[in-house]
């Protein structure tokens, strides 16, 4: 912003600390009082802040008390009393008033940002203790930033009727980087493991993405936490942070970290008992809750989990008040410690009120449904926790803290929930390459929150080397006001099929979808799907099992799926389990009448510190009804359900024509394990090595010429071992497998790499 007038310091126009008045004469009365120097102020405002009026003595401590008190009311630049004769002369220098605020050198926080953290404002008076307490303000802004070297100067620019621009002259400076970070009194783990351990990373060349690496006190406040968290979590119960001392170099440019802990001995779980002082409960159904056995390394995380499975269970037996305390008893000598999680009967409290503040475009019906308690329910506070946990997971708000406070009375409390709103508009373009399908490319236009309402409306389009799709899809979460999830797709796919069974498929239709809890982690879902799918391309050299299942049929399906998820994350599980069953009919109108039932399951158990076993399994069973089982309706297995082997490489086959028939029935599985490689973690690679296995056969075909081409179709067992990278790279995911096969057969189609990436902007 250029201004052309000349700039002053702040300072030329700083309040003047109050002087005591002096009086050539003592003695005698006030006759009356004379305001000199006001421009905006009426005269009898400042009579109003002083402490003598006309006719009171001329007394020292009086007229002092009043120049303190013109001072204190901030309007003053500077005051002066003064006798002449029997009158009392006030000069006052009125401070300016503010007509325009502006900054000038800021680049990395825009003036909207600075603008909302200071307090001066256009038409306020100017004071200097009110410039510093800015100049404060906006420095900690940088500071939070990362930019502690950071000056900020005032300035002002000196107008007509005592009026002043304020402009902040901003020197933003570098990024204070973290130098080193150091550790005192580690034994047990090096200093590498524990800077994996903490948020805040030294700084290096490539974390130009992040700011991990510049100096925030509050990250490192949090730091502390999570070495706590490390050490607990490995048997250390004794463990503390000493200190945690952040210096900054000389040059203002880095900082010098240095955690100073105390490990103290490491314990493993000793007695684990459950007592309770509650008349009629039954502790020892509730043992099979606890999550310790006697003999393992301690775990606080454990504790924590053992008390929630216990809060929850006793809330199921309608006890809905009570309060559970782990009764910790160390025995030094044999590194162990005794637990037993005391269920005593708690105070009865209340849910007297819920508030939802901060948002401005999402309706309070969307927070409020999420909310696992309403008015007047007796206060739980793991379905507290539970309910902030759903209302982050909407992902329409960038800051969730649902807060508990007293209400107007003993027995009742309530909860304030806060949330901070973040753009739920996405228009992203994507681009990537899939050994499957090619070169590949993603246009999507998304409302995740539709008019403030919760809905998802998305319309996407990908074009790769051999698919093409395009769909437009509606989810309501809470159709009729209830806990249904209802959703429309219209789509049109079609694929090139050459390579693996020289067709192609074009699909055209639309969905229908419900979706309901049974139970808290049981989930139905019923979908209905119309669609016109057509098979054509077809050269008439290749397979005859193909070339009679050329044309349009319409296929007319009502399915249903049944999930049970017990897993940590949906997205990056680490330990838990799934189940998955889901059936399909098809015969409702249409040409096309088969049913289809596939079981899914899955289990991941952490082995090590990010060290994930999983182990993961599917079968499938496909009948036609009247009919024989159309090639699109078919089962395909290889490529990524079978790693080692291309895509439909497994299964029936036409031995003339090579070309992949699909099956009625597989059954596939995988053993994986997921390592962290030795990098930095923020990297975002990590490896794998697995075994994948199954089996596909029993194609259901037949043609119409006398003597029918050989079909090779058995249901012997594939198997394959690899190893792969997976990066979450600033571009996108990349993927890679390297994969050979132990079990085949002569006529299976293999593949030993497999790479996948994909990116959005």
């Amino acid at each position: 912003m250029a201004i052309g007038l000349c700039l002053a310091p702040a300072a030329a126009l700083a309040q003047q600390a109050p002087q005591p008045a002096q009086f050539a004469q003592v003695g005698g009365r006030i006759a009356a009082i004379r305001i000199e120097g006001t421009q905006r102020i009426d005269p009898t405002t400042v009579r109003s802040y002083m402490t003598v009026a006309p006719g009171d003595a001329f007394d020292g401590q009086k007229l002092d008390d009043s120049l303190k008190s013109l001072f204190q009311t901030g309007l003053f630049a500077d005051v002066n009393l003064r006798r002449e004769g029997d009158e009392l002369v006030v000069t006052v220098v009125e401070n300016p008033v503010i007509n325009r605020i502006a900054f000038e050198g800021n680049k990395r926080i825009e003036d909207e940002t600075l603008n909302r953290e200071i307090e001066l404002r256009p038409r306020v008076v100017y004071t200097r203790t009110r410039v510093q307490n800015d100049v404060a303000r906006i420095e900690e802004i940088y500071r939070r930033s990362g930019r502690f070297a950071a000056s900020i100067t005032p300035k002002i620019i000196q107008l007509e009727q005592n009026r002043v621009d304020l402009v902040f002259e901003i020197d933003e400076g570098p990024k204070t980087e973290v130098r080193r970070i150091n550790f005192v009194g580690n034994r047990a783990y090096d200093d590498d493991d524990l800077r994996e351990a903490v948020q805040t990373k030294e700084t290096r060349w490539y974390r130009f993405f992040g700011s991990d690496d510049t100096y925030d006190p509050d990250r490192l406040t949090y730091d502390r936490e999570l070495l706590r968290r490390f050490y607990l979590s490995r048997g250390y119960a004794d463990f503390r942070v000493v200190s945690a001392v952040a210096e900054l170099t000389p040059d203002r440019e880095a900082f010098f970290i240095t955690f100073t802990v105390d490990e103290g001995e490491r314990y493993n779980f000793g007695k684990v008992d459950v007592a309770s002082a509650i008349p009629r409960l039954d502790t020892e159904a509730l043992k099979g809750l606890i999550t310790t056995e006697t003999g393992d390394t301690y775990n606080g995380e454990e504790v924590e989990r053992t008390i929630t499975a216990l809060t929850d269970a006793l809330g199921n037996q309608q006890f809905a008040f009570v309060d559970i305390e782990p009764l910790i008893t160390r025995n030094r000598e044999e590194k162990t410690v005794d637990i037993t999680y005391q269920i005593n009967e708690g105070r009865r409290v209340y849910v007297q009120r819920i508030n939802i503040n901060g948002n401005v475009r999402t309706l309070d019906a969307v927070i409020r449904r999420e909310m696992q308690l309403v008015e007047g329910d007796p206060f739980n506070a793991s379905r507290l926790k539970r309910s902030e946990q759903r209302i982050r997971d909407l992902g329409f708000f960038e800051r969730v803290q649902v807060a508990r406070n007293p209400g107007t009375a003993e027995d009742q409390t309530v909860i304030d929930v806060n949330v901070e709103e973040q753009s739920t508009g996405e228009l992203s373009i994507g681009a990537g390459f899939s050994t499957a399908d090619g070169p590949l490319g993603d246009i999507s236009i998304r409302e995740r929150n539709l008019l403030g309402r919760g809905q998802d409306l998305r319309l996407r389009t990908i074009i790769a080397g051999s698919r093409r799709e395009i769909d437009l899809s509606f989810t309501e979460p809470y159709f009729l006001e209830r806990d249904l999830s209802a959703g429309i797709d219209l789509f049109r796919i079609t694929r090139d099929q050459q390579d693996e069974s020289s067709y192609d498929l074009e699909q055209i239709g639309f969905g229908l979808r419900l979706g309901y809890p049974l139970a808290e982690r049981l989930r139905q879902n019923l979908n209905y799907t119309l669609e016109r799918n057509k098979i054509e391309n077809v050269d008439p050299l290749e397979s005859i099992f193909i070339r009679e299942q050329v044309g349009s049929r319409v296929t007319s399906s009502i399915g249903q799926e049944l999930v049970y998820d017990a897993r940590d994350s949906r997205i990056s599980p680490t330990e838990g389990y799934y189940l998955q069953l889901s059936n399909t009919l098809a015969g409702l109108g249409g040409d096309v009448r088969h049913l289809n039932t596939e079981l899914g399951a899955g289990f991941y158990y952490p082995v090590y510190e990010q060290w994930i076993l999983s182990l993961t399994g599917r079968v499938g069973y496909i009948v036609g009804i009247g009919q024989d089982v159309r090639i699109n309706d078919r089962f395909f297995l290889g490529g990524d359900s079978l790693r080692g082997f291309a895509t439909a490489g497994v299964g029936p086959r036409d031995i003339g024509t090579d070309d992949a028939l699909g099956g009625n029935r597989y059954a596939q599985g995988s053993v994986e394990m997921s390592f962290p490689l030795p990098l930095p973690t923020e990297f975002g690679i990590t490896g794998r090595a697995f075994s994948d296995f199954g089996t596909l056969s029993g194609a259901d075909i037949s043609c119409s010429t006398a003597t029918c081409p050989k079909v090779a179709d058995d249901a012997s067992i594939r198997a394959s071992v690899g190893v792969g990278l997976s990066w979450r790279s600033p571009l996108g995911p990349i993927r890679l497998d390297l994969a050979a096969p132990l079990l085949k057969e002569a006529y299976d189609d293999t593949e030993v790499f497999r790479f996948s990436f994909g990116t959005r902007f």
